[in-house]
């Protein structure tokens, strides 16, 4: 199926680009979350007469991810979690705990937006952990993993 995109996709295309994807993945996910629409002669006539406003909503999205990236760079975390003597954690920490973390912070991240580059973390000491805030804007922010005897 050919869908227009009307936002950038990570290893799709941009916005505007005209894509053969497959049946099942345009008509699950990318139509219903508003990523694209099929590729017909009408919403091609309609993207062209809303490119600029689309595109414009698109560098507005860039701005802000920019922004939240400059108060986020360098940030450090800090977690407490049950661990042994030998510096392992009881549990781990996931992405879910790190979200939970930075939204108490005032920060609006979503856990889907965490990305552990090792899994959860099973040990105390610090950690680098990516922040996606954007298809083009990564940052990386600092967990730091303290252990509590129980």
């Amino acid at each position: 199926m050919e869908v227009i995109l009307l936002d950038k996709v990570v290893n799709l295309g941009d916005l505007g680009d005209i894509v053969r994807v497959k049946n099942g993945y345009a008509r699950n996910f990318l139509i219903p979350s508003g990523m694209a629409r099929r590729a017909t002669a009408v919403n091609k006539a309609e993207f062209e007469a809303r490119r600029a406003e689309l595109e414009k909503q698109a560098a507005e999205r860039l701005a802000e991810a920019e922004a939240q990236a400059a108060k986020l760079q360098d940030h450090n975390i800090k977690l407490t979690q049950k661990a042994g003597v030998d510096g392992r954690l009881f549990g781990s920490v996931t992405n879910h705990d790190v979200a939970n973390e930075l939204k108490a912070q005032g920060f609006d991240i979503q856990k889907s937006q965490v990305r552990l580059p090792e899994g959860p973390i099973k040990t105390v000491g610090d950690t680098q952990v990516a922040v996606l805030l954007h298809t083009d804007v990564t940052v990386e922010i600092t967990v730091s993993v303290y252990g509590e005897t129980a």
